[in-house]
């Protein structure tokens, strides 16, 4: 079975890991030291054979939003970040085990990435099964 690891973050947690000024910052070995995390999650999961994707996305700034419905026949379109939104998609890994308790402990280890203490109290993922087809939706 498929499952999808979930990472979240904000415009500002971005900014702090650029070093730019409105928040709490990460240092370049705070940042170092997550990158390095992350290649080593990364290459552990390619190993066991459980990855089958993982991507990081850029900061929120960079987001733009087509909303449903249209206005005058054409779809509406707004370029981020967008300040209600507290958390947005950060990465995700796609995984491919034998359960969701696997996954879920796949998962787990991502709260011991290193960085700064005020990032990873507010750090969570979500792990959630793929549907392959409609009928696996279980709505």
């Amino acid at each position: 079975m498929k499952y999808m690891i979930l990472t979240y973050a904000s415009q500002q947690d971005y900014d702090g890991m650029a070093g730019k000024a409105g928040g709490p910052a990460w240092s370049a070995a705070d940042f170092a030291a997550m990158g390095a995390f992350m290649e080593q999650f990364n290459r552990d999961l390619a190993e066991s054979g459980e990855l089958v994707e993982t991507r990081g996305l850029t900061a929120p700034v960079h987001t733009r939003r087509i909303a449903g419905g249209l206005r005058s026949g054409v779809p509406v379109v707004t370029d981020g970040p967008y300040a209600e939104t507290q958390e947005v998609l950060a990465g995700y890994w796609v995984v491919e085990c034998e359960s969701f308790d696997r996954a879920t402990e796949i998962a787990a280890r991502l709260a011991s990435a290193p960085g700064p203490e005020f990032a990873a109290a507010k750090a969570f993922a979500d792990v959630r099964p793929v549907a392959e087809s409609r009928d696996e939706l279980e709505l």
